[in-house]
């Protein structure tokens, strides 16, 4: 098989298991309401028990609860403490079939079969040949994988930025332009069985917002990164953005998803 590439292992993985990654989460684009409605459609005709997997604060399994007799339980499974705390703390996070277990997808005890299996960019952290078989042999014979990844175009200071990112992250292994499906298809671990890009939405966030946005992903944990990076590093992105005479930033948001079978290759 395809070796996984190495920017995407573990030790990059593990800073979403960081409190100040948890902290600044929230600052992250929120998935389209398309892209929930496309869930709700695939488990209308597959009603059932439905997993999470790398749930972090729980935005799509707090989601789910709300669709009613189509879900009769959601187990959101993430390897943070901080985030399932975090989760816990927010709307429907006390939800009675909301089960949030703490663990790693490779090997954190579930309770199939699932009818629906749902994975967001976390998916690119965890060890594919051992997560797909896995959710294979956890899902109904019709059930379904659905990996949700964000699509989102770059702003229009793509160009600039990149040096700087390039410059203060700590993954310096990091290669952009990775695709997560196709990888997993290319590796015979995922059967794809159909791919959608919502349609794009307007959301608008403060700079400052912007700016702690990237701290909520691995390569910019504050945990990881000096005081004198991080300050370096915000200055360098606000003063990038205010050059270009914004005073909030407008993103497209896009979500990329994907359903079909996880396998387990011959």
């Amino acid at each position: 098989m395809i070796a996984k590439p190495s920017f995407l292992g573990p030790k990059y993985g593990s800073a979403f298991e960081d409190p100040t990654v948890v902290a600044s989460y929230h600052t992250r684009p929120p998935y389209p309401e398309e892209a929930f409605e496309l869930l709700a459609g695939l488990l209308a005709s597959r009603p059932g028990a439905v997993l999470d997997l790398g749930c972090g604060p729980g935005i799509v399994a707090r989601r789910l609860v709300d669709l009613g007799e189509h879900v009769t339980r959601v187990d959101a499974l993430d390897a943070s403490p901080a985030m399932l705390a975090e989760g816990r703390r927010l709307p429907n996070g006390d939800y009675p079939r909301l089960r949030w277990i703490l663990g790693r997808a490779e090997d954190a005890p579930l309770a199939p079969p699932y009818t629906l299996a749902t994975a967001a960019a976390s998916l690119h952290w965890m060890e594919w040949a051992t997560v797909l078989p896995r959710l294979h042999d956890a899902l109904t014979p019709d059930g379904l994988l659905v990996v949700i990844v964000d699509a989102n175009p770059p702003r229009r200071w793509q160009a600039e930025l990149v040096p700087i990112l390039q410059r203060y992250s700590t993954n310096r292994e990091y290669r952009p332009g990775f695709d997560l499906v196709d990888a997993l298809a290319e590796r015979g671990l995922f059967a794809v069985h159909e791919r959608r890009k919502t349609g794009p939405v307007i959301f608008r966030q403060s700079i400052d917002e912007y700016v702690e946005s990237f701290h909520a992903r691995s390569g910019f944990s504050r945990a990881r990164m000096t005081p004198e990076a991080v300050e370096a590093f915000d200055e360098a992105v606000r003063s990038l953005v205010e050059r270009h005479g914004v005073s909030d930033v407008e993103h497209e948001v896009i979500a990329d998803v994907a359903w079909g079978r996880p396998l387990r290759p011959n």
